[in-house]
């Protein structure tokens, strides 16, 4: 099996038998076998020729024994066993001898080797890793490790455990199919190259640096065993180009939210280098938009990225619900807001990154009434505003074995709004985020849960206040809480300071070649507060519900999802396109 025993083999096969015929006169004469502990001195050397020769049905006869003999013999009988396939006996014999030696990890590795012959790979994983923890430095058991996370396609946790014996070397790289992408960006998205060893953080630093061109909507790296022990690495990549992947995908990408009065007018890798224009456009009466962005690598760098956008907005809100001031209600508010803005973001390495940015705003709001306090004009004062910003996102755990991510973020905001009744004001918000995959392989399972929390200090107008609720246009979902009130904004709890936490499970329930269906529970809860007492939810708000994700052409989610208010008894059903 796995590992080798300790003892010397016998010499040439006449000598071998002769041996082993002496040792089992000596044997079977003793008048106390198998009582007698000094036999097996003998047993042991007969037992251990027998192996070494192929005699298995012999070995094991000669290694079976009491239940108090040595760990030794059990471990030559558990071999034995197995060489002829007798499974069951022999992870007896393996478990009984490590019941009298539990600190000998040669009996975790053949254990391991019993479960991996039956395909039991969760089980020969447990064993390899306790084997591990016995004996760190044992080369068999990393490389026996690694092959199984290999097997399972889990190549990030394969290469944690190849990674110390210098493997796995590559002896190629290609990309399947081809790509119209820059041959210069193409090979500085690559941490990696033939013949060089592949690191598991080569490997996360050109994941997330083909993520960051922003063309490729899928990607998947392959390894496949070649000569002298090398291995000729695939990347698997759906790249975008021009409207999307074909004529079909970029026509359903760009009238997705015709349900709801908008287009995404998007073109990708412009002139092979990685530079995209995204846009929406909505007529919905209640909440126009226009908004564009141009984003494209910086000095030919795929892991510097710069955006430039816009952003036109004239909505009409309905604060009757959650505007608490003594006027008025106001419900036919109207905002106009125009902003442009630049963004560049950095890619550090596999595990953490930056971003920097700046924006210039200009408002104003109408339709105003009986709201005359300093306290509620604050909000509502047309104002031009200038607000930098500093963002970090890192991994904080990743355990690749498990499938396992723990992610952070943190953003710092600080401006000014350039009106007497406002002035300076500041913003900081961080966020935690899990992602796990239950199972060994595959997506069957998919489990989120997500932290946030954020708050605002200085005076801020409406479009600065935290929102929790579903609306297309926030990223802050209570999902039983609609954002909308007759299509206009404004529903959703507004305020200041927020805590948000959503967990949610994801099922796969259907998939063939064109779409992938999911469903599962969520659970959300979260408060916002504001200084003014004039927004905020008073009370802590807990929505529980269904949905389901439908992935279209493998490129486009559609979320649907059922929500129910615990607190207000209140049921929302929600649709959307998730990009």
């Amino acid at each position: 099996m796995a590992a080798k025993p300790q003892l010397d083999a016998a010499g040439s096969p006449q000598k071998g038998r002769v041996i082993r015929f002496l040792v089992a006169v000596l044997i079977l004469c003793s008048p106390v076998f198998p009582e007698s502990q000094s036999s097996e001195p003998a047993r042991l050397i007969a037992a251990q020729s027998a192996l070494d020769a192929g005699h298995w049905a012999e070995a094991a006869t000669l290694a079976r024994g009491p239940a108090d003999q040595s760990p030794e013999l059990d471990f030559l009988a558990g071999l034995a066993l197995a060489r002829m396939e007798k499974w069951s006996e022999s992870k007896v014999a393996f478990e009984a001898g490590f019941r009298k030696a539990p600190k000998d990890p040669r009996f975790l590795v053949e254990l391991a080797g019993l479960a991996y012959k039956q395909k039991d790979f969760r089980t020969a994983k447990q064993r390899l890793e306790e084997a591990l923890g016995l004996n760190p430095e044992d080369a068999y058991s990393r490389a026996f490790l690694a092959t199984i996370y290999f097997l399972e396609g889990n190549l990030e946790a394969a290469l944690k455990y190849w990674n110390p014996e210098d493997q796995p070397r590559l002896r190629s790289v290609a990309f399947a199919p081809s790509l119209r992408l820059a041959e210069s960006l193409r090979n500085r998205a690559l941490a990696f190259n033939a013949p060089q060893i592949l690191t598991g953080d080569a490997l996360l630093a050109t994941q997330s640096r083909l993520d960051h061109l922003g063309i490729f909507s899928s990607q998947r790296i392959e390894l496949h065993p070649a000569e002298s022990g090398n291995y000729d690495l695939t990347l698997h990549l759906a790249e975008r180009n021009g409207w999307g992947h074909s004529k079909a995908d970029g026509i359903v990408s760009l009238l997705s939210g015709l349900p709801y009065a908008t287009v995404y007018p998007e073109l990708y890798n412009l002139g092979r280098d990685a530079v995209n224009l995204t846009s929406l456009g909505r007529w919905d009466p209640e909440k126009r938009r226009l908004s564009l962005a141009l984003s494209l690598p910086l000095c030919g760098d795929p892991r510097l990225r710069l955006r430039l956008y816009t952003d036109a907005r004239n909505e009409n809100w309905d604060l009757a619900q959650t505007f608490l001031g003594v006027g008025t209600p106001l419900t036919d508010l109207n905002m106009r807001r125009a902003a442009v803005g630049v963004e560049a973001h950095s890619i550090v390495n596999g595990r953490w990154s930056w971003s920097a940015g700046a924006e210039v705003a200009h408002r104003n709001f109408r339709n105003l009434s009986g709201h005359t306090s300093p306290a509620e004009r604050a909000f509502f004062t047309g104002a031009t505003s200038v607000a930098g910003w500093l963002g970090v996102q890192r991994t904080l755990v990743r355990v690749p074995e498990r499938r396992f991510t723990l992610d952070s973020s943190a953003e710092a905001k600080a401006g000014r709004e350039f009106q007497d009744a406002l002035g300076p004001f500041a913003a900081l918000r961080g966020s935690l985020r899990a992602h796990w995959f239950p199972r060994a392989k595959g997506d069957d399972y998919e489990m989120q849960a997500q932290i946030r929390a954020g708050a605002t200090a200085g005076k801020a107008t409406l479009d600065e206040l935290y929102e929790l609720g579903v609306e297309r246009d926030n990223d802050l979902w209570l999902r039983a809480h609609p954002g909308t009130l007759g299509g206009r904004k404004g529903a959703a709890p507004l305020g200041r300071r927020f805590f948000l936490a959503n967990w949610e499970v994801d099922k796969n329930i259907y998939q063939n070649g064109l779409f992938t269906v999911k469903l599962g529970p969520f659970l959300d809860t979260g408060a916002v507060a504001d200084s003014s007492r004039l927004f905020g939810s008073r009370r802590w708000l807990s929505d529980t519900g269904a949905q389901s994700k439908v992935r279209v052409l493998g490129n486009l989610t559609i979320a649907l999802s059922y929500g129910e208010d615990l607190r207000g008894g209140r049921n929302v059903f929600y649709a959307t396109v998730l990009r």
